[in-house]
C-alpha cells in the first residue's frame, strides 16, 4: 500500500468517535459496521487518517465520474457560493438554466425538458408519476436484478433483495426477467437467443397484465449495482418497439450509466434508442453537489403545458449543484472524458480482464462498457456457481469478504455486491492508474481463487 504523507490518528479517532456517537448509516446494522475515517481524496485516491491511501476502483458509488476534487469543479462551486448559494426552483437562474441547456444537448432524441431532483431515485419517482399522468394508467413494469432508489415506488421498482423489507406488494408494479445469458432463465445459448426468448417473455408479460393497464416499463439501459449486464443487440429496439405497440411510456434510468461512464454520454447511443423519459443523476456532477433529474420527450412535457404538473422539490435545480454539473459536464468535453474512458475499455481495463479470466478460476466471466465492468465470480466455471449464494450474509459471505479485505489491505477500494466484483473507476482515471489497480486486482483474486472447487 503506498503510504500518504497526511497522518493525524487522534483527528481521526475523533471523526470514528461522532460518527459512531451519532450517525445512522444506510443499509447497515449500525452495531455491525466500522466505517473508515476518511482524511482527504484527490483524482482517483482518498486516503485515512493513519496515512493508509486507497486506489477508487469503486467511484464511491460510481458517481465519481471526474475523479475526486477536480480542481474547475470545486472552483465553479465556490464562485457560484460566493455569488448565490440558493435559491426557489420558481425562478430562472442562469446555472440552472445552462445545466439544463447541456444535460439537453447529449441526450437522445427530443429528450429537450429538465426536470431537476436531489438524487436518482427521486428522478425516477418523478419519472413514473409523470408516466402514469401522461398515459392515466397505473402499472408499472420492471426488471429482476435492477436498482432504483429506496424512496417509495423506486425501492418497489427494485430488481434485488433491497426492496423486500419495504415491498407494499400494492405499489403497482409488476417484475419481469431481463436478459443476461451467463445466467439465462430463458435456457439460451446465444446473445439472439437470449434477446428474442427475453423479448417474448416480456411481450407475454405484457399480454396477461394488460397493456391497457401499464403506463410504464423501466429499465436500467445497463444494469449497474446488479451486475453490468450489458444487453443484447435488438433488445432495446425491442422493448422500444412494444412500447410503441401499446402506447406504453418507456423510462431508461441512466443514473449510473449515464455522463461517460460506458464511454458515451448516455449508455441509449450504444443502441440509438431514444427513450420517453430518461433519469440521471450521480456522474452530472460527479458528486460534488447531490443533483439528479429527468429528461422529457416533447410529447410527455406537452401534457403539462396548460396542466400543472403535481410535483416539485424545494431543492429542484440547486444553483450549486447546476453551477457543479456546468463545470463537470464541459471539463469533461474540454478533456476528452467520455472519449477516454472508451480508449480505457477497448486497449486497457478490457484487454486486462480477459487477461485475468484466463489465469482466475474464480472469475466466471467478465462484461462491461466504458469504466463499467463486473467480474462474475464463481466456484467453478463449468456449472458458474456463484462464489457465494444469492444474498449471502455472514458465514456464507466469507469468500468475497476475504477478498474485498484483500483488495483494501494491499491499497485497492473495490466495488463488491453479492458474488461480483465491479471494476468502476472514475472515468479519467490514467492509463498508470488502471493498470496498477488490476495488477492489485490480479493478486487480491488469488484469494478468491481459494475458494473454488479447483483449489
Amino acid at each position: 500500500m503506498t503510504p500518504h504523507p497526511q497522518t493525524d490518528p487522534a483527528a481521526g479517532a475523533a471523526v470514528k468517535a461522532a460518527d459512531r456517537a451519532h450517525v445512522f448509516h444506510s443499509w447497515s446494522a449500525q452495531a455491525l459496521i466500522d466505517p473508515l475515517a476518511v482524511a482527504g481524496a484527490e483524482g482517483s485516491y482518498f486516503w485515512d487518517y493513519e496515512g493508509n491511501r486507497y486506489l477508487d476502483f469503486s467511484s464511491q458509488l460510481v458517481n465519481t465520474n471526474i475523479g475526486h476534487q477536480h480542481p474547475k469543479v470545486v472552483a465553479a462551486i465556490q464562485e457560484q457560493a460566493a455569488k448565490l448559494c440558493t435559491l426557489a426552483p420558481g425562478f430562472a437562474v442562469d446555472a440552472r438554466s445552462e445545466a439544463a441547456r447541456l444535460i439537453a444537448e447529449r441526450t437522445p432524441g427530443d429528450l429537450d425538458k429538465i426536470f431537476f431532483t436531489n438524487g436518482g431515485a427521486e428522478a425516477v419517482e418523478n419519472a413514473v408519476r409523470m408516466a402514469r399522468l401522461h398515459t392515466g394508467r397505473s402499472k408499472v413494469l420492471s426488471a429482476y436484478r435492477s436498482y432504483h432508489g429506496a424512496t417509495a415506488a423506486a425501492i418497489n421498482l427494485t430488481g434485488d433483495p433491497r426492496r423486500w423489507p419495504s415491498d407494499t406488494a400494492s405499489a403497482g408494479v409488476v417484475h419481469f426477467w431481463g436478459p443476461f445469458l451467463y445466467r439465462s432463465p430463458f435456457h439460451a445459448t446465444t446473445e439472439a437467443e437470449e434477446c428474442e426468448r427475453a423479448l417474448r417473455h416480456l411481450a407475454d408479460t405484457i399480454a396477461f397484465e394488460g397493456p391497457q393497464s401499464i403506463a410504464a416499463i423501466i429499465l436500467e439501459t445497463v444494469p449497474g449495482t446488479a451486475g453490468i449486464m450489458v444487453p443484447p443487440a435488438g433488445y432495446l429496439a425491442g422493448v422500444r418497439e412494444l412500447c410503441d405497440r401499446y402506447g406504453i411510456v418507456f423510462i431508461l434510468d441512466e443514473v449510473m450509466a449515464g455522463f461517460g461512464r460506458t464511454g458515451k454520454w448516455f449508455a441509449a447511443e450504444h443502441w440509438d434508442i431514444t427513450p420517453d423519459l430518461l433519469t440521471f443523476a450521480k456522474g452530472v456532477n460527479s458528486g460534488y453537489v447531490p443533483l439528479g433529474g429527468v429528461a422529457i420527450s416533447a410529447a410527455i412535457a406537452e401534457t403539462f403545458a396548460n396542466r400543472p404538473y403535481p410535483g416539485g422539490l424545494t431543492y429542484s435545480g440547486h444553483p450549486l449543484a447546476c453551477a457543479a454539473a456546468v463545470a463537470t459536464i464541459t471539463t469533461m468535453e474540454e478533456e476528452g472524458i467520455v472519449q477516454h474512458a472508451a480508449h480505457l475499455a477497448e486497449n486497457v481495463i478490457g484487454p486486462a480482464l480477459a487477461e485475468i479470466a484466463e489465469r482466475h478460476p474464480s472469475v466466471g466471466e467478465v462484461r462491461g462498457l466504458g469504466t463499467f465492468w463486473a467480474l462474475d465470480l464463481v466456484r467453478d466455471k463449468e456449472t458458474r456457481e456463484p462464489l457465494v449464494p444469492y444474498n449471502a450474509a455472514g458465514a456464507d459471505n466469507a469468500p468475497m469478504a476475504e477478498f474485498a479485505a484483500a483488495c483494501k489491505k494491499s491499497g485497492l477500494w473495490p466495488f463488491v455486491n453479492m458474488n461480483r466484483t465491479h471494476v468502476v473507476p472514475a472515468c479519467n482515471i490514467s492509463e498508470t492508474e488502471a493498470k496498477e489497480g488490476l495488477a492489485l486486482l490480479d493478486e487480491a483474486l488469488t484469494v478468491a481463487d481459494r475458494h473454488t472447487t479447483s483449489a
